[in-house]
């Protein structure tokens, strides 16, 4: 049974001054991931404001203890490259 790990940033941007900057912050995170880990990413809420965002990360594969590794991976790498912006991050296993 294939597992689907999703991985979720919070992310606030106090020095975003319009959603050009967040943008900036935003596609060059997920850009990042993407090109590192091979995961889908996604900004999935708080689109319309210039300070909060929501990022998520998937993952599937047949082996959980992999997944899980890929993940913890990608959230280490989301950490160095945000630092104070990523203020909360939440793991859900869907398979």
């Amino acid at each position: 049974m294939p597992s689907v790990g999703v991985i979720t940033f919070e992310l606030r941007m106090d020095d975003a001054h319009s959603l050009k900057d967040k943008r900036h912050y935003v596609k060059s995170l997920k850009d990042r991931l993407r090109a590192k880990f091979n995961v889908a990413v996604a900004e999935i809420d708080h689109q319309d404001l210039w300070q909060r965002g929501l990022v998520a990360c998937v993952t599937v594969s047949p082996d959980q203890a992999f997944a899980e590794q890929v993940l913890q991976s990608v959230e280490r790498e989301a950490a160095s490259l945000l630092g104070p912006m990523l203020v909360g991050v939440t793991l859900e296993w869907l398979a």
